[in-house]
């Protein structure tokens, strides 16, 4: 156990912003959430964020900008450990808005074109040549 506040929960339940994102999964890397923070692509209760040492408690609300989405989470708890995903999930409660349309992001997210349109993909290409594959 070293000094470090931010490793376990104290009584006031504040830890560093980084070790945060990291901990509820927003991001893969400890230094990634770093980068998020430095690039200003972080804020916590409305104002932008610089440093990654910024402390957060329940009750904070974080936005982030990140992988091409804006994510709105309320803290609910500090982490101890960076653990499965289905513990990270009861750090916050996700407060993004829905799409003004009423689609879902996955339903946005992956664009799709009509069969026969256009140049073959590459899985199209892969999946004519084992049709026509002869064997010899």
């Amino acid at each position: 156990m070293n000094g470090d506040p931010g490793t376990h929960p104290d009584a006031g339940g504040t830890q560093r912003l980084d070790k945060w994102l990291w901990f509820a999964r927003v991001v893969k890397t400890r230094t990634l959430a770093a980068s998020l923070v430095l690039d200003g692509k972080v804020r916590v209760n409305r104002l932008r964020i610089h440093k990654p040492s910024q402390t957060v408690r329940p009750g904070d609300v974080i936005t982030v900008t990140a992988h091409s989405r804006v994510r709105v989470l309320k803290v609910l708890s500090t982490g101890e450990r960076r653990g499965p995903a289905v513990v990270a999930q009861t750090l916050y409660e996700d407060l993004t808005p829905q799409p003004a349309d009423g689609k879902s992001e996955s339903e946005t997210a992956v664009p799709q074109r009509e069969p026969g349109s256009g140049r073959p993909t590459k899985r199209d290409r892969r999946a004519i040549q084992q049709f026509t594959k002869r064997e010899r």
